[in-house]
């Protein structure tokens, strides 16, 4: 019986259709499996440089996928659907996750390790973003007070409410505004009908991040009785950098936290 190599038994030419797959194959060692990566790609920055750019986020080049010969595409969400199955089409095989937690974006790291034979290295990499979370949740636990967190995702119409967002500003010592709108994975159902439960609510900080643009604080001030917000009043309204924060993958555990947690750690000292 003839046995194959072991490097053979998994994926050789990835195409990464987000850019959570790339930073975490990069962050492994294993990026000389990449092929093709999104146009969104920013992290790290030499994959911009080193891989071709096939995808943006709700549509691809399949013709040029295609062209590639991957032997794995990897997607993310129900809104990759139709490329997804364009591909499957074609005999591609294709993995769409679909985790929106904290939990699932380590355990995304670990299958996404064990699929291309590095389960080792996927699992010190998830244990030393296990080991972030656990940091910042003990430091929040000193800060004197918890702010009430309002996040933008985007601006007309208003969306708020994704669940690893609402998840991190809980361990970073906030507590989310809209926890009830964090539950629902389709940007469609997260849409706040006005403005007036925001003023409502009354958040201690806003945080923004809209997708594909620049979150512009003196818009979010200005709207009509947003002067009665804590945040707007004491001008706690910050941007939170979408590569950072919008996907679900290792930068919203490491960078995105910290740049929560260190605006809500500043708002509660001037508390004290």
């Amino acid at each position: 019986m003839t046995t194959l190599p072991v490097s053979d038994a998994f994926p050789q030419r990835i195409v990464c259709l987000t850019e959570e797959p790339t930073e975490v194959l990069y962050a492994l060692g294993e990026e000389h499996r990449i092929v093709g990566i999104s146009g969104f790609t920013v992290r790290p920055p030499r994959a911009r440089k080193e891989k071709p750019k096939v995808s943006a986020f709700t549509s691809a080049k399949v013709g040029d996928i295609l062209a590639l010969k991957p032997d794995l595409v990897i997607g993310f969400s129900d809104i990759q659907a139709d490329i997804a199955r364009e591909l499957i089409h074609a005999g591609i095989e294709v993995w769409i996750s679909n985790h929106r937690s904290v939990e699932g974006i380590v355990a995304y790291m670990r299958r996404l390790g064990a699929m291309v034979g590095a389960y080792e290295k996927a699992e010190r990499y998830a244990q030393s973003a296990e080991a972030h979370l656990e940091k910042v949740l003990a430091a929040a636990a000193q800060l004197p007070r918890r702010p009430k967190v309002y996040f933008e995702e985007w601006d007309d119409p208003i969306i708020t409410g994704i669940r690893w967002v609402a998840e991190l500003i809980g361990i970073a010592g906030g507590d989310d505004a809209f926890p009830e709108q964090a539950r629902e994975p389709l940007a469609k159902h997260r849409i706040l009908a006005d403005g007036e439960e925001v003023i409502r609510r009354a958040p201690d900080i806003i945080l923004g991040s809209w997708c594909g643009k620049r979150f512009r604080p003196e818009r979010v001030a200005a709207r009509p009785g947003w002067d009665a917000i804590p945040a707007v009043r004491n001008g706690d309204i910050y941007e939170i950098k979408s590569p950072i924060i919008l996907q679900p993958g290792p930068a919203a555990l490491f960078d995105g936290l910290d740049a929560i947690h260190a605006l809500i750690a500043s708002w509660a000292a001037r508390l004290s």
